[in-house]
């Protein structure tokens, strides 16, 4: 083969490549050489080009998550994964329907800690918090009989597990805001402390779990000094533990890891933790004793 003959085969072969080329930028559109963003244009599935597999379902985060996978959330939004929370606060009673992705009101739940659905109230400043199981009529309208309410500004959460739509199964917390007329006085939020005092019960927390890291918590609870050991089942465990960020109200909901036994439980559990955020967090936890429901709250300060 000659010199000539080589050189020629080359160029030509250069400018096919060129051509080729140049018809692929031409279809992928003139944002092709700055990043391959080509916005909202459907994939060749029908899908868009988000790495989303067909069935997944989106929180407001943007982040998809398989059919019946708990999507991460904080409980600030009224929102998620196609199901609304809406809600009205009348008087102490607050009336609210969880709609579906299919745009129906819910109807459909599997319980979670033996009730289909757990509803809390609590004010900015993290004082008044209230804990209920309220009632579900045919219609899907939950009733929620809350105690008084102090003026100011409250969240309200609705913690459930879908029973129907794309979410079936997977845990969901959302929340609303509600304000209550009158002159509002924040209260301080106290001090971070490892024990608290309730009704002669005496609650210590260990542990230093950080921000956005799974850890643990253990609750020892002891009355006149002695250990407890006569903790009573509630809510399918001993004690029932959440927490709330200081400043925005994020919602934590602390699992239990202390299995249910027929000795009656005490005076150490332990809880499994994920709090997100960094800062002050607000911890309620529950725990009955001679069929009484008791309430202890403390301050835990989470490091980044």
């Amino acid at each position: 083969m000659t010199r000539t003959t080589t050189t020629t085969r080359r160029t030509l072969l250069t400018a096919a490549a060129a051509a080729a080329l140049a018809l692929t930028l031409t279809a992928c559109g003139s944002d092709a050489m700055s990043g391959m963003d080509h916005g909202a244009a459907p994939s060749a599935t029908g899908h868009e080009m988000s790495g989303d597999m067909p069935g997944m379902s989106h929180g407001p985060d943007g982040m998809a998550g398989m059919p019946g996978m708990a999507h991460s959330t904080d409980g600030l939004a009224s929102e998620q994964g196609g199901y609304r929370l809406d809600g009205t606060l009348a008087g102490n009673e607050y009336r609210f329907t969880v709609t579906g992705p299919d745009g129906k009101v819910l109807t459909a739940y599997e319980p979670e800690q033996t009730k289909e659905m757990h509803f809390y109230a609590i004010r900015s400043d993290l004082s008044g918090f209230q804990h209920l199981h309220p009632t579900r009529s045919a219609d899907g309208t939950w009733t929620a009989p809350l105690a008084a309410l102090q003026p100011g500004d409250w969240r309200m959460y609705a913690s459930f597990v879908p029973g129907a739509g794309s979410g079936k199964g997977a845990g969901l917390v959302l929340s609303r805001t509600a304000a209550v007329a009158g002159q509002s006085t924040p209260e301080p939020l106290p001090a971070a402390a490892t024990t608290s005092t309730v009704d002669g019960y005496t609650v210590t927390v260990a542990g230093a779990p950080k921000a956005g890291a799974a850890g643990e918590l253990t609750v020892t609870v002891a009355r006149d000094g002695q250990p407890v050991t006569d903790l009573e089942p509630y809510l399918e465990t001993y004690a029932h533990l959440t927490a709330f960020h200081a400043g925005d109200q994020a919602f934590a909901h602390l699992h239990p890891e202390t299995k249910v036994t027929a000795q009656g439980g005490g005076p150490a559990l332990s809880f499994h933790a994920e709090l997100p955020k960094p800062g002050d967090w607000r911890l309620f936890l529950q725990f009955q004793t001679g069929g009484t429901l008791h309430t202890a709250a403390l301050t835990l300060n989470v490091a980044a």
